[in-house]
């Protein structure tokens, strides 16, 4: 299966574009884990069957697991923050495209739920049955398919993670941003470093030092792939001074020396 990353073709020409679905699998995949920030004239939607996705739309951040599914309203602009081993699909809509528009009637920002169980594996065969349609010419099935899975939204079901988490995570991903440590972060929030944990902790299911990790990978990742800084100072930009520290934590991560990846990726 071509692996794709979880990203809407913000390059495609969306004046007579009513719908469209495309497969997402990023499993094991060695890029650069983010997409650019996008604002599509369309409803966007995203739904994971496996792994995880992070979302930052309108400001706030979604954490995207099993099961859960994200609508975005049109021209809300959104970005990929960080995948890890995540399939599912993801695609776009306008709602001239379905019969009952009811369902959207309050979607004034991103609508984040989960599908718990027997619900999230019926819809994930759904969204396949969708794709198979779509990529079969079927709108009829499709349409059909849509207004099913919208059927399933639950008005006021946004689960949008707490302030200090949402600021921590915009924080700690953000390129322009450095890295830095619980105690700053917690600091630049103004609560202790205890309170900020144990609220990523219960908000992710991940430490806030895990989190500081993840950014650090998905930083020297882009830097390697997209630059030809030297590998000495890439690690100083990820917060590590201790280059020979930087390797052994880079290949424990993606199963290569930087060097090997920056030669991969740019090959």
């Amino acid at each position: 299966m071509k692996q794709a990353q979880p990203h809407w073709k913000t390059d495609m020409d969306f004046s007579s574009c009513r719908f469209y679905i495309r497969r997402m699998d990023t499993f094991s995949r060695n890029g650069t884990d983010q997409v650019p920030v996008a604002k599509l004239p369309l409803i966007g939607f995203i739904y994971v069957t496996q792994g995880e996705v992070l979302v930052e739309a309108d400001g706030n951040s979604y954490l995207c697991q099993t099961g859960h599914t994200l609508i975005i309203p049109a021209m809300c602009p959104f970005s990929i923050r960080y995948y890890r081993d995540a399939t599912g699909y993801s695609g776009a809509f306008s709602t001239s495209f379905i019969t009952d528009t009811r369902p959207l009637l309050y979607l004034t920002g991103p609508l984040h739920q989960a599908f718990w169980f027997d619900e999230g594996v019926f819809m994930g065969e759904l969204f396949n049955m969708i794709l198979v349609s779509f990529e079969k010419g079927d709108n009829v099935f499709v349409e059909k398919g849509l207004d099913l899975f919208l059927s399933r939204i639950k008005s006021g079901q946004a689960a949008v993670v707490p302030k200090a988490v949402n600021g921590f995570l915009e924080s700690v991903f953000n390129p322009e941003q450095s890295i830095g440590s619980i105690a700053a972060y917690a600091h630049s929030a103004g609560i202790s470093g205890n309170y900020l944990s144990r609220q990523v902790k219960q908000s992710t299911g991940r430490s806030v030092g895990a989190w500081i990790d993840i950014a650090r990978l998905v930083r020297a990742k882009r830097l390697l792939a997209g630059s030809s800084m030297p590998i000495i100072d890439v690690a100083a930009s990820v917060g590590l001074e201790d280059q020979s520290y930087f390797a052994r934590f880079f290949k424990r991560a993606t199963g290569m020396t930087p060097s090997e990846f920056r030669k991969n990726m740019q090959g």
